[in-house]
């Protein structure tokens, strides 16, 4: 593989800035192998993965190192794509949106600098993940929990970050950041609400701070490298119950989402819950090839053979409830009534001590019990040979009403269905909205499968769009496109973002393009080349 260059950069020029990363993180953290480069690809590829292969990887161990990086890219005019620990599957992983960027990785950064169990929060580094946290709150009796995501292995703060989800009441995982550590473009550092003290008493309890709050700013934007970041935990409690309920019917996700939404918005529901159809059992349980040939989509009549062979319903929807075993009981009955009015649906549910522990506790119920694993990655072997299954996500958001979770589903069906997919739906049911995540699941060695995967995302971003639903998380490959819907005043958003990021970072240096914001004027640019956003055909 012949040498890849950044963007505008000379031989010359890229040269200088190796030689002056290794000089500040040393030789062996930075990588120009053709293996290391392969390894930060999108591992989970549309089309050619060469699209998005970077030109080095450099690793700092800390945040006067990030600075000096980040002042030296500046100087040469060098761009970072900056990750955590790169395993954001089925968003792009670690690849740069631009190819020949320098992925900045923060995984050596792996600390966990306080937790403070008498008011329940953490300070983190961005390459602490949620295997770590838990492990250090189980070895030193830390009577706290974190929520995890479906996938283990992420970054504490690189979830945040990204708006990801998990199931226990703290599962908003964006909305319990308070306080953050941020590297500015030109190697300034900002300590966020009350880190702007210079000895804070309170950086991890109160968000505000003083005069504007812009830890906003740095969810899914390329303003800032976030090298510290502080998370709200959960007290462990008494004890919770993990409920599911199985419906008999596809239209049952309306009434569903009616019983499910008093229960949220009082409360009496404090878990966040998601619901999933059948076909998300069928993914994790067995392979596409048993049910029906690829390009046809899953066959219809075969629907209730799925749900006697993995005991689910058509849709499924898992919560906990959490707390005092009074009250618990109390919330949990209700709940059971409301659920127990739904023609045909089944209840049931498992009492389980706070201080629970992995071997005592059903498998399927570790999210709710804030207990990281990876379970979630069965579904790379429903669509192709094992290990060579992939999937890409189209997350909409809609309120928390039956009607609309029910139009959008069939919205995404019947597009799936026409793209020779089948519709493995999923909702997260947050107090007043939902969360809709649709995993396309496609084999990454069958062309003409991957690129009919593409093309169906970008009809669904474009149908949300005309439908007022809008994506809350992209693929790299998408980005500009999902941007691009957020058009209200002529795309005044986009214009606002631009202004930030010209004022912040004018030359453009931090993960250019990320959410569809790029610099102004940069050989990176979409400007440079006078095409409004870069291209994201697939090439052979």
């Amino acid at each position: 593989m012949s040498q890849i260059l950044p963007p505008g950069v000379t031989p010359e020029r890229f040269a200088a800035a190796l030689a002056g990363f290794a000089a500040i993180v040393g030789d062996e953290h930075v990588q120009t192998s053709e293996e290391v480069l392969a390894a930060h690809q999108d591992e989970f590829h549309i089309g050619d993965p060469g699209r998005h292969t970077p030109s080095a990887v450099v690793r700092p161990d800390g945040v006067d190192e990030v600075r000096a990086i980040v002042r030296l890219a500046s100087e040469l005019r060098v761009p970072l794509w900056t990750v955590s620990t790169g395993r954001n599957l089925g968003y792009g992983a670690s690849a740069p949106r631009v190819r020949g960027c320098v992925v900045l990785e923060l995984s050596r950064m792996n600390r966990i600098l306080e937790v403070n169990e008498k008011l329940g929060y953490v300070l983190v580094e961005p390459g602490v993940r949620f295997f770590d946290l838990y492990d250090h709150l189980q070895r030193e009796g830390i009577a706290l929990w974190a929520s995890v995501p479906g996938l283990g292995w992420g970054s504490v703060t690189g979830n945040a970050l990204e708006r990801g989800l998990g199931s226990t009441p703290y599962g908003d995982h964006s909305g319990n950041i308070c306080g953050m550590e941020v590297v500015l473009a030109d190697g300034d550092l900002l300590r966020t609400g009350m880190g702007a003290l210079r000895d804070p008493k309170s950086w991890q309890l109160y968000k505000g701070g003083y005069g504007p709050s812009p830890e906003g700013m740095f969810l899914q934007s390329n303003f800032g490298v976030v090298t510290k970041l502080g998370m709200w935990l959960m007290p462990r409690p008494e004890c919770f119950r993990v409920c599911d309920v199985k419906f008999e019917h596809e239209d049952d996700l309306e009434r569903m989402v009616e019983v499910m939404r008093p229960l949220r918005l009082d409360g009496t529901i404090d878990g966040q819950a998601l619901a999933a159809n059948a076909l998300r059992a069928a993914q994790n349980l067995s392979h596409r090839d048993e049910w029906f040939e690829r390009g046809a989509g899953f066959p219809e009549e075969r629907m209730p053979e799925a749900m006697r062979r993995f005991d689910v319903g058509w849709w499924n929807v898992r919560f906990g409830i959490y707390g005092r075993e009074e009250l618990v009981e109390i919330r949990h009955r209700i709940a059971q009534e409301a659920f127990g009015a739904v023609p045909g649906a089944r209840f049931s549910s498992v009492l389980y001590p706070g201080d629970v522990t992995d071997d005592a506790l059903n498998p399927v119920h570790r999210l709710q019990a804030g207990i990281p694993n990876l379970d979630a990655l069965k579904i790379i072997d429903w669509p192709g040979a094992p290990g060579r299954g992939a999937h890409i996500g189209f997350s909409p958001i809609a309120p928390l009403d039956g009607s609309e979770a029910q139009r959008q589903s069939r919205m995404v069906r019947d597009r799936a269905a026409e793209y020779g997919f089948e519709y493995n739906g999923s909702f997260f049911f947050a107090p007043r909205y939902l969360s809709h995540v649709y995993m396309i699941a496609f084999d990454r060695d069958d062309w003409d499968e991957a690129q009919r995967a593409q093309e169906l995302v970008e009809v669904l971003v474009r149908d949300g769009a005309g439908e007022g639903y809008g994506e809350y998380r992209a693929h790299v490959d998408f980005m500009d496109l999902i941007a691009e819907q957020y058009d209200f005043n002529d795309g005044a958003m986009g214009r606002f973002n631009a202004r930030i990021k010209r004022a912040l970072d004018p030359q453009g240096i931090l993960s250019p393009g990320k959410q569809g914001i790029w610099p102004a004027v940069a050989p990176w640019s979409p400007s440079a080349n006078g095409s409004p956003a870069p291209e994201r055909a697939l090439e052979r």
